[in-house]
């Protein structure tokens, strides 16, 4: 399998996509052509790494790494990813924060880690790895690569616009971890590590590649915990589930969006926004519009520009193709209160602001859309990690899991840096050199 550029550079090899993270070009990565399955492929597979391995096999053939994508996945999926029923039987959640910080991009960074740690195992300098993170990436990225030897990581995240456990997991690795607390939002670390990654003397002395979602090696494991979640549902009752997925910068939605494309049993989607309202306004005017984002409850969303918004165009088709294949929902900050609260009282489970959007986006549906499918609603991080928001809403205390409370018990540190390419540079020096 070879990866090209949605800007049109390459084609590259598996190994040198995920090592760049960006294309030459500017553009993201893509695989030359998208396998195609059908359900009974995956008759011997019932775990997620089985799933995986049937799955993830076309996009490692011919590469350096395909005898080694077991282990990659023993790796990756060492926590638990169910799916549990909500009361009623209309409705489950796809749990994905049973991950070491609490958070999806566990399962996207730990496999990215796994694959570089590979790849540059010889390597005679470090790789430096960048990532702008909007509240759970960077946490995610920071302990998949925290002391593994050749690898360093810069983690840039808006100063002000996460909340405080957010920002501990962010600042309390070691070494070779930098985190860097910008005086802007979102889209402005967004914008310089890729201004970073396409500066070419700044990114060859310093061997640049990223791990936000512009990384192919973070969409490809994300799409199987979509598979195999399809797939349950598929083989108790012959029908295709419907999935609502909270969505930033339309990584995690993008990697559902690809594994229905591949054929699994995935029904309807729907994309849950914030008041960050790029998408659906790009759907409703065909007006691809970025802005500033907008600071809201739901701060891991807070994105005014998502960049895979580009290999979606890319994939699907442009906004009169995609409002026929996705729908998308904006939910502003007074939705998410009432709907934490009421999920709790009325189905007894307690949810993040995030995944308050997706449940916020269910119960706007019609009666006709809600009964088209059995809707898998994507829980995305552990409420624990926002208890100033979700426990006064529900007048309860959020027991925090095992690793979340010992990641909070570790010192933290961070450097503070303008939003321009030159702060951005002078902060590598000072910490690498």
């Amino acid at each position: 399998m070879r990866y090209f550029s949605t800007r049109g550079a390459g084609p590259v090899d598996l190994e040198t996509a995920l090592s760049r993270g960006l294309a030459d070009d500017g553009g993201l990565f893509l695989p030359e052509e998208l396998p195609t399955f059908d359900a009974s492929d995956f008759a011997s597979a019932d775990a997620l790494p089985a799933v995986a391995q049937v799955l993830l096999e076309p996009f490692f053939a011919g590469s350096g790494l395909a005898d080694a994508l077991p282990a990659i996945l023993g790796e990756t999926f060492h926590f638990p990813v169910p799916v549990r029923p909500l009361a009623g039987g209309d409705r489950s959640i796809l749990e994905l924060f049973h991950g070491p910080t609490a958070a999806f991009k566990d399962v996207g960074a730990g496999f990215l880690a796994a694959c570089l740690s590979r790849i540059e195992a010889d390597a005679s300098a470090p790789l430096t790895i960048l990532v702008a993170t909007s509240g759970d990436t960077g946490g995610a990225v920071a302990a998949a690569f925290d002391g593994r030897p050749g690898m360093r990581v810069v983690v840039l995240y808006p100063e002000g616009r996460v909340s405080a456990r957010q920002e501990h997991q962010l600042t309390c690795w070691g070494d070779n971890i930098l985190s860097l607390r910008v005086h802007g939002a979102f889209d402005d670390c967004q914008a310089l590590v890729k201004a970073a990654l396409s500066e070419p003397v700044l990114s060859q002395a310093f061997r640049f590649s990223s791990a936000n979602s512009i990384n192919i090696g973070r969409l490809l494991p994300q799409a199987t915990y979509y598979a195999q979640a399809s797939l349950g549902h598929f083989r108790a009752t012959g029908e295709c589930p419907g999935f609502v997925v909270p969505t930033g910068n339309l990584g995690n939605a993008l990697a559902c969006l690809l594994a229905r494309e591949m054929g699994l049993p995935i029904g309807p989607v729907v994309l849950a926004t914030n008041a960050n309202r790029t998408i659906p306004d790009y759907l409703a005017t065909e007006r691809w519009e970025p802005r500033a984002s907008v600071a809201t409850l739901a701060s891991a969303m807070d994105v005014g520009n998502p960049s895979n918004m580009e290999r979606l165009r890319h994939v699907l088709g442009d906004a009169p193709v995609l409002r026929d294949k996705v729908d998308v929902v904006a939910v502003d900050d007074d939705a998410i209160r009432d709907e934490i609260a009421r999920s709790y009282n009325d189905d007894g489970v307690t949810l993040c602001p995030h995944t308050a959007t997706a449940a916020r986006a269910w119960r706007a549906m019609s009666d006709n859309d809600r009964d088209s499918a059995h809707w898998i609603l994507v829980a995305t991080a552990h409420p624990a990690k926002f208890e100033t928001i979700v426990e006064p809403l529900i007048d309860e205390t959020v027991p925090v899991p095992p690793e979340l409370a010992a990641i909070l018990a570790r010192p933290s540190r961070s450097v503070p840096v303008e939003p321009d390419l030159g702060a951005f540079a002078a902060a590598l020096h000072t910490a690498f050199e």
